[in-house]
């Protein structure tokens, strides 16, 4: 995790006996003397603060995530509040009605403005324009809870191929596929492609027929220094035996895939990760243009990606080329940290975009 604060460097004390070569100065006056022992102790107190403000926000993400796996062991169904943003009420002062705040430091920019909740869902977005409402976020890897007992693909993406599977047969949803994700979502492309209507790869693994994730991942093993740190191998089997999963150093966390995103992002993210089950990365992927094929596909780049570059993200939309390419201008791997809002804003844009759009684009009428 990046230091939240800087630290003062106050210029080296000057021995207070004049030396031969050096007049004895005239005491401060005692004005200036109680300005600058205000100042240094705003200085203290704001240091100090911001100390007590990260320790909070590491103890509130471990209580986050210990409060959701007590609920899971206990089999409890009450909804948890899962918003990556910690928020707060005014400590003095009438309560007012309305939306909570958000406590977030993430810096903002003209791409990545300010925005309430109700303004993301209400701006500008008409639902009779979109060709669906229903969008489907699937996670990568090591942002899920599992068992290490997975050991193939269709065991890991059962419970989006479940929700697929129940979906009444004029019901169409989007896919929105991140990191690992793109594998899967991949995956239900080839079983369910009358029920997809567009499938969004997020620094996502795009495969095309015959590849595995861990092919895609073999193209930039040995320029990634940082991911080869990053690694750990777990062997539930016997070190004799194949890896079952793969961990991620906590303390690389920060540089490999949140390197752009809140210091509270990062913490709440570090106590939550779980290891990655390791045979459905080796597992090759098998896509028809027939089912696969018949999906629209579009791709969100992140360019301030240290876990999938930008050169290999191009290097898939090369060799597997999308109806539409996003670069996510200012985003690390996990642009629903660094950059929610401009995130959103692109789904909601091709949530927007209708089959006759493309036919227009294709003859030069667009």
């Amino acid at each position: 995790m990046g230091n939240l604060c800087g630290l003062l460097s106050p210029e080296p004390v000057k021995s207070a006996r004049p030396t031969s070569s050096s007049k004895a100065r005239p005491p401060s006056p005692p004005s200036v003397i109680a300005s600058l022992s205000n100042r240094w102790s705003k200085l203290r107190s704001s240091s100090s603060s911001s100390r007590k403000d990260n320790r909070s926000i590491q103890e509130q993400a471990l209580a986050a995530a210990i409060i959701l796996q007590h609920r899971r062991q206990n089999g409890k169904s009450t909804p948890v509040d899962r918003s990556s943003s910690l928020r707060y009420t005014s400590p003095s002062g009438p309560k007012k009605q309305g939306l909570p705040r958000s406590c977030s430091s993430r810096a903002r920019s003209v791409t990545d403005p300010l925005l309430q909740p109700h303004q993301l869902l209400n701006q500008d977005v008409k639902l009779d324009e979109l060709e669906t409402n229903h969008l489907v976020l699937v996670h990568g890897g090591g942002f899920g809870a599992w068992c290490c007992e997975v050991t193939s693909i269709s065991q890991y993406v059962k419970p989006l191929t479940d929700h697929l599977e129940k979906l009444a047969n004029d019901e169409k949803v989007i896919l929105v596929g991140h990191d690992f994700g793109g594998t899967c979502i991949s995956y239900a492309m080839e079983l369910f492609p009358s029920k997809i209507t567009k499938a969004v790869f997020i620094a996502a693994a795009m495969l095309r027929n015959g590849q595995s994730t861990l092919d895609m991942w073999s193209q930039q093993a040995a320029s990634n220094d940082l991911m080869q740190k990053a690694q750990i191998f777990l062997y539930a089997n016997g070190k004799d035996q194949p890896p079952t999963a793969i961990d991620l150093d906590k303390s690389f966390l920060s540089d490999l895939l949140f390197n752009q995103s809140p210091a509270k992002d990062v913490a709440l993210a570090a106590v939550s990760m779980r290891p990655i089950p390791f045979k459905p990365v080796l597992e090759k992927l098998s896509l028809s243009d027939v089912n696969y094929g018949s999906v629209r596909r579009f791709y969100i780049e992140t360019p301030e990606d240290n876990a999938i570059s930008v050169e290999l993200q191009d290097n898939m939309i090369k060799l597997n080329p999308p109806e539409r390419v996003f670069r996510l201008k200012g985003a690390d791997h996990s642009p629903f940290f660094s950059k929610p809002q401009a995130l959103h804003k692109l789904l909601v844009e091709i949530s927007k975009i209708h089959p006759l759009d493309q036919v227009l684009e294709k003859d030069g009428l667009g």
